[in-house]
């Protein structure tokens, strides 16, 4: 299968799985992930995702051989179908994590921008080389640019260069960067923390934090008093005041 996904101790593993073509996101990879993405939000048993690739590449975004001369409603369904598949990572209810273990180009740097959270091997590298192609990365830009600097996304734009980790984790695309060694050990550090946090919680806080994201900071605050009234009254608000109050360790019931 070109997408696996694995579940271990409540984390869904979702892994490209075409190292022979750089894990390009073709027309049929974007369809497999856009059905498991909804199986994945409709699952209460995973409490988070970790997107990861195999081989030596995460993703070296489409699969241009699918695109040389195709119509304009052909490249309109694939752009959006791409696009669909990036809102639907923001949308689901449990946070994701990029495990990025190498090459992160185009609608594959798009991936990680658009996960919640990132890890990435000291040898990871990142750009958005459309403009050399004469294609510019007109929707990796979205996520891109809201998750690093402007001037920054429109470097990597404009240029097409590639950056390196370190200087991702500087603009901060991504949230770490370690020997690729340590790469799970640090990505099972962010899971079993998330885990440990009441998964209603942890689904509030997710949707909140990009809502708001999309207003002013008066509407801003509007929103978020309204969501931490409502998670207030929640019984694992209630359970978790009351055992930071007892010294003791919460029960999370999910309600």
């Amino acid at each position: 299968p070109i997408l696996l996904t694995e579940v271990r101790e409540e984390v869904m593993h979702l892994i490209l799985n075409r190292p022979d073509k750089r894990n390009a996101l073709s027309h049929e990879m974007l369809l497999r992930m856009s059905t498991a993405l909804e199986a994945i939000a409709a699952d209460t048993r995973v409490r988070v995702v970790v997107l990861a690739a195999r081989g030596s590449a995460f993703s070296a975004g489409h699969d241009l051989s699918e695109m040389v001369g195709c119509s304009e409603d052909a490249y309109r369904e694939l752009f959006a179908l791409c696009s669909r598949v990036m809102r639907r990572f923001r949308a689901l209810p449990q946070p994701v994590i990029a495990r990025v273990q190498g090459l992160a180009t185009a609608a594959g740097c798009q991936l990680v921008a658009a996960c919640d959270l990132a890890v990435a091997a000291d040898g990871a590298t990142f750009a958005t080389p459309g403009v050399k192609i004469g294609l510019f990365c007109t929707t990796p830009m979205v996520p891109l640019v809201r998750a690093i600097p402007p001037r920054a996304a429109l470097e990597m734009l404009l240029t097409g260069k590639a950056i390196s980790a370190q200087q991702a984790l500087a603009w901060g695309l991504v949230n770490r960067v370690v020997p690729a060694a340590e790469l799970d050990v640090v990505v099972k550090e962010f899971t079993d923390a998330i885990r440990a946090s009441s998964p209603l919680t942890v689904r509030i806080g997710k949707q909140a934090f990009y809502d708001q994201l999309a207003l002013d900071e008066a509407s801003a605050y509007d929103r978020a008093t309204e969501v931490m009234t409502g998670n207030a009254v929640c019984q694992d608000a209630q359970e978790g005041m009351s055992a930071f109050l007892g010294k003791r360790r919460p029960t999370w019931t999910g309600a």
